[in-house]
């Protein structure tokens, strides 16, 4: 009866199949990051666009109306450039994240490959045995005919 097949390698192929769920679960964290701050971007970006509207509009302000209105503008101006900057920042990060994903995913499938390679060779070897046993049996088993 041929033996089973064992990995030597499976605790490794283990834990890189591990390090890539790992890799999977921060991409994805990475990438609802960065959806959360471009929707922010667009929920400032409308907020100074219907203030400058709003301003534009405006018949007639009182000076502190129109200083008010003024620096608001420039602090929703300096909201959406800071808002802007760190969404730039999170998509490198989902960009690094990706990569890093990439490279964990190649780790484990160059091990899977050599494990069937190893399980393929390992089912040859056990079937070139076996093939070699019922050979000697069929060997000793023949009886020449006697003359």
């Amino acid at each position: 009866m041929p033996r089973p097949f064992h990995f030597n390698l499976q605790k490794v192929l283990d834990y890189r199949a591990q390090l890539e769920d790992q890799a999977k679960l921060a991409m994805a964290k990475a990438q609802h990051a960065h959806q959360q701050q471009v929707r922010l971007v667009g929920e400032i970006n409308r907020s100074l666009v219907d203030h400058l509207e709003t301003m534009s509009q405006a018949a007639s302000l009182s000076a502190a109306d129109i200083w008010l209105s003024r620096n608001y503008a420039k602090r929703l101006a300096g909201d959406l450039f800071q808002a802007r900057q760190r969404e730039a920042q999170l998509a490198q990060d989902v960009q690094t994240r990706r990569l890093e994903l990439v490279e964990k995913a190649k780790e484990r499938k160059l091990l899977e490959k050599l494990k069937e390679t190893q399980a393929i060779r390992h089912e040859r070897e056990e079937n070139r045995k076996e093939q070699a046993e019922f050979d000697e049996m069929a060997t000793l088993r023949y009886q020449a005919p006697a003359f």
